[in-house]
């Protein structure tokens, strides 16, 4: 069976809805995918400060996260709209769309009186009456249910896009969060090595949004003019997290504003440039200690393929090939592919496993019990 499917994706560096539309031949590891569209659509500022102000637990409210939760879903319905129109595809030629949503809080593990959780808004029901057609969502709860953390969930589309019989392939996601997909030659999926790595550009952000007024720092320029302090760096690098063996996940919890504002706090004595190119080295760093500590030890790695917002940062790209010396590192454009689309689509992968009724979890990835059927469904009204 051919499925064309929307796959949305809404990151932790806030910056908009990613909206790719594939077309999907078949389903588990040997489908065949192909990008057809993809379009970024930027979030208003209002409605970005409201996003920043529902992931603030000192700021946010239930009535804030309940409208937000049907804000995002006009939102969202209108990325899928718009992907369709600038493809020529009517959206009744639409069989579904996967939507990751916009995640608010992820605890993968009991903190106190706190139960394991996570929640993504953007309410799929609105997505679903808006485009008419079927909508899966929640990718991330069953994993949790069947003890898992609910991420990373990518590693199944990674496995399905980029395994290689002749050499190890990484692919290395930088969105808000680092995160990383190991895959050895002629690997099965339970071969599979996936976890975060720790901060992406969520610090990076952070601190040009404070320190420049900017949201990011384009290409890495500043953090060229600047220069890195090293013993901030061996500071940093000697949190627990670091050190916790795989399966594991983090977020803006311990990686957000929180954590800039220590940025600030100990680098309070530097330049702003020296300050962001700190966090950024910081970040190249992490994902280095990664590979280092759990990958290359279990077997070889020939090449990283580096995905989302990270990938313009020509900085950090230096940092990580130099911190990285025996792997060739390369972005999905050197490919051929989209940096900014690769999330979008393997949530349309994901979905559309969901849809034939097939686990897309690697529980050796999750921490998950064992494979289980990925999302929630909301049926399309086939108004179109």
């Amino acid at each position: 069976m051919t499925r064309l499917g929307v796959g949305l994706m809404s990151g932790t560096s806030v910056d908009g809805i990613d909206a790719a539309l594939v077309q999907i031949k078949g389903c588990g590891i040997d489908s065949k995918v192909e990008l057809l569209g993809f379009l970024t659509m930027p979030f208003a500022e209002e409605v970005r400060q409201e996003i920043f102000q529902c992931l603030d637990p000192e700021r946010s409210n239930v009535a804030l996260v309940c409208h937000l939760n049907f804000k995002l879903g006009y939102v969202m319905a209108e990325a899928v709209k718009e992907v369709c129109k600038q493809a020529d595809v009517p959206l009744t030629e639409i069989d579904f769309v996967a939507s990751h949503g916009q995640t608010v809080y992820h605890l993968p593990h009991k903190d106190g009186a706190y139960e394991r959780s996570t929640l993504q808004i953007g309410e799929p029901a609105i997505i679903a009456y808006e485009t008419g057609t079927t909508v899966i969502s929640n990718f991330r709860s069953m994993d949790m249910a069947a003890g898992g953390e609910g991420a990373p969930l990518v590693p199944y589309a990674d496995y399905v896009l980029y395994r290689n019989d002749h050499k190890g392939v990484a692919l290395q996601n930088i969105g808000g969060i680092g995160n990383l997909t190991a895959i050895p030659k002629q690997a099965t999926l339970d071969d599979v090595i996936a976890f975060d790595t720790g901060p992406g550009n969520m610090v990076i952000d952070e601190l040009c949004r404070l320190l420049k007024g900017k949201p990011f720092d384009d290409g890495g320029k500043w953090a060229a003019s600047g220069q890195v302090d090293y013993s901030l760096i061996e500071s940093w690098m000697k949190m627990d997290y670091f050190r916790k063996e795989p399966p594991k996940s983090t977020g803006r919890e311990q990686f957000g504003r929180q954590f800039a504002m220590k940025v600030m706090q100990d680098a309070h004595h530097l330049p702003a440039e020296d300050m962001i190119v700190t966090a950024t080295y910081f970040t190249a760093a992490s994902i280095a200690d990664a590979y280092h500590h759990f990958i290359f030890p279990r077997f070889a790695i020939e090449e990283m393929i580096i995905a989302g917002g990270g990938s313009m940062n020509k900085t950090l790209l230096q940092y990580i090939q130099s911190l990285l010396p025996t792997i060739a590192v390369k972005t999905q454009e050197d490919l051929g592919f989209s940096s900014e689309a690769k999330e979008a689509v393997s949530f349309a992968i994901l979905g559309n496993e969901t849809l034939n009724h097939r686990p897309a979890n690697v529980p050796k990835a999750t921490g998950a019990s064992e494979p289980v059927i990925l999302g929630s469904i909301t049926w399309g009204q086939n108004r179109f």
